[in-house]
């Protein structure tokens, strides 16, 4: 009960109109098993004038940062990007195998009881920066925040 009200609130949260033009919905990041220094955060969002996705940041992080995902012959190989391009009324998920949020050197263990701030920055195409403030539920994959 205690997870669902979490999620629940989180999604609201998450899909209300940031940024005048930006929508973020569905937005979450994966739990860590004991030791793990580094995992993702995923979710989808739109641009209704079209933006790039230029920076993220965490407080609980000390490297937060834009990956992309590829399959080059048998090897995935996992990059960092400089920008992720928004293009105008389309939505882009940010996913497990594709572009995600890299959360790395974390400075506290996530888990299930806690939300983890996140700061998307944003620029469109005048170049005029906005931010997106968000608290991300914390869960094992996305199936749970599906749930009511």
């Amino acid at each position: 009960m205690k997870l669902k009200t979490l999620v629940a609130g989180a999604a609201i949260a998450c899909s209300s109109l940031y940024a005048q033009t930006i929508e973020v919905k569905e937005a979450w990041a994966r739990a860590i098993v004991q030791g793990q220094r580094a995992t993702g955060a995923f979710m989808k969002i739109t641009a209704k004038d079209g933006a790039k996705l230029v920076a993220v940041a965490s407080p609980l992080a000390g490297v937060a940062q834009v990956h992309e995902m590829t399959l080059e012959g048998n090897v995935m190989k996992m990059r960092a990007v400089a920008a992720l391009d928004l293009p105008a009324g389309k939505t882009v998920e940010l996913k497990p195998g594709g572009y995600h949020v890299m959360l790395m050197d974390l400075k506290v263990p996530l888990s299930a009881d806690i939300s983890v701030p996140l700061t998307l920055t944003f620029k469109d195409a005048k170049g005029v920066e906005s931010k997106v403030e968000l608290k991300l539920p914390v869960l094992t994959s996305a199936a749970k925040l599906k749930k009511d």
